[in-house]
């Protein structure tokens, strides 16, 4: 059966069953793999009611998903997959402290738009940048300020669903409905159901019974997995943002120290107590975006306890910070307390709390990986401490080693043992893990589920958690809302055993591919790719820069995940080779803009630049290598000839649009005849530049040498005023658009004899373009793995504007105030953002005496070298800009000065928001004071 050609015409959204879309939403962020038969994309809730109907006539099942991050497995399965997050995301009404959305709508996307009444939806999951309030609804999420706010249960008002027989009850009238679940519960002895509040197991039946014997279908549904209605709408209420934070950021010796100083915590009304473990605390400090926690830490803590406090005024929060510190130091707690007042110092701290999961991931090794089997216990917070160190014996007598992270303040710790499914026994090691994990939690009044809901890890335990009663009543409960078992099968009850459907075991081994990039990081092009463990951070929208293309599209195979998830099918298939070859495939590559974001925003570090690239060389093997990109990986000698023969050259470009695909709506860079070669060649150093042995080597890219050539003469004049001796790297290409293009071959050479023109000298090595300067410090190590010579030079490879900063610092720059009282908003370039972080451009601007210097967070420009200027990319390039960079600079008053780093950026802040982007060079060498 062909399910996409039979459910498409019945909807307005589209569905379908190729074998790349059916692999990507196999898998969600558990340990489980399950091939669905078709994945659709409703708009509307006529859709989905079509779709159910259309199911249940062919009696096929149906599963609806939100961001697919469910960490239990809940939304994997043989069935047809509902898609809510791509088209039903809207927010309908607003109305007071209540909020009426679709299921699809994104946590923070409600908390923007609630913001200016002062409101946010309480349960506050470290994934709220991409977990939809449908997928809260389903798993009964809770957060860090359960403590405060509870669980999604407690702020659903209303929901509006679709039965498997493609009914849309009123819930709260239907009188078939409330009458069978009210027999169902009618003398139900529920002793039995664990009292631990924060329970997100099993279906909720001790709430759905009202005081007044009757029944609340609403929070029943909550919870229930989409195993029981569909739900196409939620009216969820509002709770009051705080008007002040303040976070005490305790120090300690231990785990044990640190959950044994919660009480003192939770005696002053914390809003929240989270705890990170050393193995979680060691990652943060290896990756650039977290650096700046590193700074701020005293000594070299075990474990981090996080207390944040809300209140009414600044001061109150700070007042009840320091009253947690001298208590902590009066009782023998911990060796230092961090106070985090100002929202700089918070949203360092709070970015490192929230990524424990992430950080955690990114330590697997190969299929060893830190796995979501019993991290979702909780027991009361004074049971905590004794729960952990039995926890933590259990884990060693079967060897395993785990990250701990979590919620102290409400007794749920986040452990993931290390476990590698594919090793002989230790499948057989991780249930026998996850029984004595059950009982041991059921032992401290706990639960087995406290957040994350039940899924394919846990379901299997709920008959014994449960006990025979009340787990029938469940099953009676199902088959209410859905007699024939079609609404997401084997998830809370009549669930198959924890270790079925498991994704490492049965994933077939990859064939030996030989690969141009060196993939030794991870041993593998396969294995860098296999990385990705699906949680899902390149799915959000509102910061940072991963992942572009999704955040316009909306669509999972444009996400990082999905690139990744696609490229470990062709990988793993019996042809390698062919497999990347595959037009499908292609196509899913294809609307990469190879930001290289995800090295450093994806937790696990995935690089699908760099597998992007030698997938495009592979494909082109095939296929061979088009003209464009074979003008465009030979960029320089194009820029040299146009710059030699301008102004005709600029003419002639435009008559090559059409033949080579550009947009003939995209500005091309104007070649300039006087490019930077030529004025150095002709100038007259500055009188006393050079300090002996103060050497500095300016890499000539092949950009602003030829179209932007004042801004390699700016730098060249602050250097040699510096104190430095410039000597300008004009000879050959760093290979940048080579790799872009996947023409590796051609780029290597490039590499070899870059590296070998600047291998001779110390001279630290200055550039102005960051794709091409680093380069030298990320690609060439793929390009040339072995040579000694490439760590050389990478190590010395540096921006410009971090030498200008040094010399302004030393007193032998000196900048004017021709620039005091003006705003600058900085862009910084998508590579140096995720390879080197933009601090060192930032403070270089920061340097201009009087400037407000402002970094805004608007994303990738969409430009991404050729890729704006290619004619099908053209409108997917404008509307990422249009996301967050357009509508940011339009914000800006028009004295308001802009800087960006790369060229790409200015070209499209050009284009796209009208108006002028200088280099940060620019700006400094305009202030500063020369002889």
């Amino acid at each position: 059966m062909n399910l996409a050609r039979t459910l498409s015409p019945l909807i307005s959204g589209d569905v379908r069953d190729d074998p790349y879309t059916t692999h990507l939403y196999s898998s969600d962020a558990s340990m489980y793999a399950i091939e669905p038969l078709a994945v659709a994309f409703p708009r509307h809730a006529d859709d989905v009611q079509a779709l159910v109907a259309a199911c249940g006539e062919l009696g096929v099942p149906v599963l609806p998903r939100g961001a697919g991050t469910s960490l239990a497995g809940q939304t994997v399965g043989a069935a047809v997959i509902v898609d809510f997050s791509r088209h039903m995301n809207r927010i309908l009404e607003i109305d007071g402290r209540t909020a009426r959305v679709q299921p699809g709508v994104v946590q923070d996307q409600l908390n923007r738009a609630v913001r200016k009444h002062g409101l946010m939806f309480g349960p506050d999951t470290s994934t709220s940048n991409r977990a939809t309030i449908g997928g809260m609804i389903g798993n009964n999420s809770a957060g860090s300020h359960s403590i405060l706010y509870g669980s999604t249960v407690d702020h659903v008002e209303a929901l509006r669903v679709v039965l498997a027989d493609a009914t849309t009850p009123d819930l709260a009238t239907d009188t078939r409905l409330n009458t069978a679940v009210a027999e169902v519960l009618d003398g139900l002895d529920l002793t039995g159901f664990p009292r631990f509040w924060r329970h997100a197991g099993g279906y909720r039946l001790d709430l759905a019974r009202r005081p007044d014997s009757g029944v609340d279908l609403t929070k029943l549904l909550v919870g229930s997995e989409g195993t029981l209605a569909v739900v196409t709408e939620a009216t969820v209420a509002l709770v009051e943002r705080p008007r002040a934070k303040a976070i005490a950021v305790g120090h300690f010796t231990s785990t044990a120290a640190a959950i044994a100083a919660t009480a003192d915590a939770l005696s002053f009304g914390a809003a929240s107590v989270e705890l990170l473990d050393r193995a979680i605390l060691e990652l943060s400090r290896q990756r650039v975006d977290y650096a700046e926690l590193g700074g701020i830490l005293a000594g070299d803590p075990e474990a981090l306890m996080f207390v944040e406090f809300f209140g009414d005024s600044q001061a109150e929060v700070a007042d009840r910070v320091e009253e947690l510190a001298g208590t902590w130091k009066a009782n023998g707690h911990g060796y230092h307390t961090l106070r985090a007042v100002t929202e700089r110092q918070q949203a360092a701290v709070l970015k490192v709390r929230k990524a424990g999961l992430g950080l955690l991931m990114a330590s697997s090794v190969g299929s060893s990986r830190p796995l979501a089997f019993v991290e979702d216990t909780a027991v009361p917070p004074d049971r905590l401490l004794p729960y952990v160190e039995e926890f933590a014996r259990i884990l060693d007598r079967h060897g395993l080693r785990a990250g701990f992270y979590g919620h102290c303040s409400v007794g749920c710790l986040h452990v993931r043992p290390f476990v590698d499914l594919r090793a002989p026994g230790q499948v057989d090691t991780m249930r026998a893990v996850a029984e004595e994990v059950a009982e041991l939690a059921a032992r401290h009044g706990g639960v087995n589920s406290s957040e994350h809901g039940d899924g394919l890890a846990r379901s299997e335990f709920n008959r014994r958690l449960f006990g025979d009663r009340i787990y029938e009543a469940m099953r009676q409960v199902k088959h209410v809302f859905d007699p024939h078992g079609r609404l997401n099968p084997g998830k809370i009850v009549d669930a198959p055993p924890m270790t079925d459907h498991l994704r490492d075991p049965a994933a077939p081994e990859p064939r030996p591919l030989r690969t141009v990039l060196s993939f030794a990081g991870t041993g593998s092009m396969h294995a860098a790719a296999d990385r990705c463990m699906n949680i899902g951070v390149c799915r959000k929208d509102d910061t940072g820069v991963m992942c572009p293309s999704y955040m316009a599209t909306r669509e999972e195979e444009h996400s990082t995940r999905g690139r990744a998830n696609a490229l470990v099918k062709a990988l793993t298939s019996d042809d390698p080779r062919g497999a990347l070859g595959d037009e499908r495939l292609h196509g899913i590559l294809d609307l990469c803009l190879e930001c290289k974001a995800c090295q450093s925003e994806c937790p696990l570090g995935v690089d699908m630049a760099a597998l992007k690239s030698e997938s495009l060389h592979q494909y082109q093997q095939i296929h061979g290598v088009p003209l464009r990109a074979r003008l465009f990986g030979a960029i320089r000698m194009l820029n040299r000839l146009g710059s030699a023969t301008a102004p005709l050259s600029n003419w002639l470009a435009g008559t090559a649009r059409g033949p080579l695909g550009l947009s003939r709506r995209r500005p091309l860079p104007r070649f300039r005849r006087d490019n930077l070669i030529r004025w150095y060649a002709r100038r007259r150093p500055a009188a006393g530049e050079g300090t002996p042995g103060r050497e500095v080597i300016l890499l000539a890219d092949s950009f602003t040498t030829y179209s932007e050539p004042g801004i390699g003469q700016a730098a060249v004049e602050l250097l040699e005023h510096a104190g430095y001796r410039v000597l300008l790297a004009a000879e050959g290409c760093c290979g940048r658009s080579s790799i872009s293009k996947g023409l590796l071959d051609q780029a290597r050479t490039m590499a070899e004899s870059m590296v070998a023109r600047l291998a001779d000298s110390d001279a630290p090595i200055v550039g102005l373009e960051p794709s091409c300067l680093l380069t030298l410090k990320d690609e060439y190590a793929a390009l040339l793995p072995g040579d000694p010579r490439v760590a050389a030079v990478a190590a010395r490879a540096r921006l410009v504007p971090e030498l200008l900063t040094e010399a302004i610092d030393a007193g032998r720059l000196v900048l004017g105030d021709a620039l005091s009282g003006r705003r600058i908003l900085l862009h910084g370039h998508c590579h140096e953002k995720a390879v080197v972080g933009t601090a060192g451009t930032r403070e270089l601007l920061s340097r201009i005496p009087g400037a407000e210097v402002e970094e805004i967070d608007a994303g990738c420009c969409g430009m991404a070298g050729s890729f704006g200027f290619e004619a099908e990319h053209y409108d997917l390039s404008m509307k990422i800009g249009g996301l967050r960079l357009f509508p940011e600079i339009a914000a800006s008053s028009s004295d308001t000065l802009l800087a960006a780093t790369g060229v790409s950026c200015r070209q499209q802040i050009a284009h796209g928001a009208g108006r002028v982007a200088r280099h940060p060079v620019e700006l400094v060498r305009e202030v500063s004071v020369l002889p």
